[in-house]
């Protein structure tokens, strides 16, 4: 038994499991110290859900193009031109809610196509291809409007601010009120997104090809996959959901402008290395891109909650936690080498 937990804990799984432990640590933390603010509350954990709805969908794509050994830094700005878009042609062309949200993915998948074409069809570096794709989302954003696009359609925004209750959970207010803690339809999307997302990299013929390619693209080769395929696949399933974080992400500011989302491949990126996927492909788990989001957002609540510390220390507490984690992977693939 002890022999099997080992092997379970080995590598990589390691890297998860320390990685869900650091979460824990870090949360009851909050609550011990921050425990008079309210930092347990359970409102207050599923406000991590809340906050972070668009950056766990964006993660999830950046982990499985990451598993393949490619990247994309042009989600921000994919985010950004789809916020953009989005209150553009409710707000300028009076256009209906639904059909404004299936033309934006529609032209997130393209825009994944593209690249994935450029990537694996051309064979150019993905850090070129998608930073071309960073400024060119970029710039169409500001090129469909330069200021700032409030949305105000009733069909959105009833979207946007249904609240969901947790029926099961409630705290009780110093006047005897029962409230029950609640989320959104973005927390219900991002959760969707992450199962069917971590089914597919697990029992799927595409999801074992994915790691496959990203593992060693000769042999996938050598065993009969269309490797180009696969990555074109890759990207244009990345595409579609960078469009799907814009969408959440514009439920949770119902609006669009041009230095929206800016940074947020790079959150997403950090999320998944914290998470324990490898940059060198073929290893990653869509479960650890999630803690290394609520981690991220744990950080920001104690921050938060501490109320004199700079927002920045965030931004200085998950270099920290990269630098960590990059050195826990060298260290584990060396011994991999080692033990071969």
């Amino acid at each position: 038994m002890i022999k099997s937990l080992r092997s379970k804990l080995s590598g990589n799984n390691f890297l998860l499991f320390v990685t869900i432990i650091l979460f824990f640590v870090l949360y009851i933390s909050g609550m011990v110290i921050f425990q008079d603010k309210g930092f347990g509350k359970p409102q207050v954990f599923l406000n991590l859900f809340i906050s972070n709805a668009g950056l766990i969908i964006a993660a999830v794509g950046m982990t499985i193009v990451l598993i393949t050994a490619g990247i994309d830094i042009s989600i921000g700005s994919v985010i950004a031109m789809t916020c953009m878009l989005l209150a553009w042609m409710m707000e300028k062309k009076g256009m209906d809610a639904w059909l404004s949200i299936v033309i934006v993915l529609v032209v997130g998948v393209v825009f994944g196509l593209v690249q994935g074409f450029l990537v694996s069809y051309l064979n150019i570096q993905p850090f070129i291809v998608t930073l071309a794709g960073l400024f060119f989302a970029r710039g169409m954003t500001a090129i469909i409007s330069a200021e700032m696009i409030t949305i105000t359609n009733k069909t959105f925004l009833s979207i946007a601010n249904a609240k969901i209750y947790i029926p099961f959970i409630s705290t009780v207010t110093k006047k005897g009120k029962v409230i029950h803690p609640y989320i959104y339809p973005s927390v219900i999307l991002a959760i969707a997104v992450l199962i069917i997302a971590f089914v597919i990299l697990k029992y799927t013929k595409f999801g074992r090809s994915i790691y496959a390619v990203g593992g060693n693209e000769q042999s996938a080769l050598l065993m009969g996959l269309n490797v180009r395929r696969i990555k074109l696949k890759v990207y244009a399933l990345n595409g579609f959901l960078a469009a799907l974080a814009g969408f959440a992400f514009a439920l949770n500011s119902c609006g669009g402008f041009v230095e929206q989302a800016r940074g947020f491949e790079m959150d997403a990126i950090a999320s998944a290395v914290i998470g324990g996927t490898l940059l060198t492909g073929g290893v990653g788990n869509v479960i650890g891109s999630l803690f290394g989001v609520m981690i991220k957002g744990t950080i920001e609540s104690i921050i938060t909650f501490q109320g004199t510390l700079s927002s920045w220390w965030t931004k200085i507490a998950i270099a920290a936690l990269l630098c960590i984690f990059i050195i826990l992977q060298s260290i584990f693939a060396s011994i991999k080498r080692k033990s071969k």
